[in-house]
């Protein structure tokens, strides 16, 4: 490899991984146990799973068509809708978070009517927290997919609408196995993003432990009184990612890329 390469990969390796092993070196080893028993920890834990799940699964939901959308369609105006759809990647996430409060809060656009209508309110729920992960992570699932669908073969959904196919069957019979790599590969960034999801989660959904405390809001709470604490709680933020990205890329990805080879 030639050294104007790997200088600066090594640079760039070392930047990435030396804050993350000083989280190792500084963890409290010995008292490792009785922080991790804690019973915020375990419920900060499993809402940050539960909720970050619920959002892949709703920007799968959602994402794939917007995605089709923006690669298959002929809609007029689809640069300005990738934009629109893509902004929550540059927007920072406080900014999305009131943005949502402005919608969906009792005096919002949309929360006013649910209010007034139904007497039901979204801000400081679990559900806030779903909606503010899934409005920061969908983007990554959007560009993903599009991208595989741009980079799939259209003859053989051509093939397939030559033999009466409709297009609701080509996509799930022809497209969707085509992009299945992409979409894998998306839904694996969007839950990523949405476990790490931080500012837009505190400003709609606030810091209530059990109901919208997740693991990065937790790990903010006690960096203010328990340094040891947040130590803690990053390192099992950082195992959970960790894991579940490997195990997800091998059984998924590989799986996946195997199937359409």
């Amino acid at each position: 490899m030639p050294a104007p390469l790997l200088v600066p990969a090594l640079i760039g390796v070392a930047f990435l991984v030396l804050p993350l092993v000083g989280l190792l070196v500084r963890a409290p080893w010995s008292d490792l146990w009785s922080q991790l028993t804690q019973p915020q920890v375990g419920q900060a834990l499993r809402l940050s799973l539960v909720s970050a799940t619920l959002a892949t699964l709703v920007s799968l939901l959602l994402g794939v068509p917007i995605a089709w959308v923006l690669a298959r369609s002929t809609l007029p105006g689809r640069s300005v809708l990738r934009a629109l759809v893509t902004v929550p990647l540059v927007l920072p996430p406080v900014v999305g978070g009131v943005a949502l409060f402005l919608v969906l809060g009792r005096q919002g656009i949309v929360g006013r009517v649910l209010y007034e209508q139904f007497d039901y309110t979204i801000p400081f729920t679990t559900t806030a927290v779903v909606i503010a992960e899934t409005f920061v992570a969908m983007p990554f699932l959007v560009i993903s997919v599009e991208g595989a669908l741009r980079a799939a073969d259209a003859r053989f959904e051509d093939a397939a609408a030559t033999l009466g196919a409709d297009r609701w069957t080509t996509f799930r019979r022809v497209t969707l196995p085509l992009v299945a790599p992409g979409v894998a590969a998306g839904a694996v960034l969007c839950w990523a993003r949405a476990l790490g999801e931080f500012g837009a989660t505190i400003t709609f959904a606030g810091n209530f432990p059990g109901t919208t405390q997740t693991m990065p809001l937790a790990v903010y709470l006690a960096l203010q009184s328990d340094p040891e604490g947040a130590i803690v709680l990053s390192l099992v933020l950082l195992f959970v990612s960790l894991a579940t990205l490997l195990l997800l890329r091998d059984r998924w990805l590989g799986r996946s890329g195997a199937g359409v080879s």
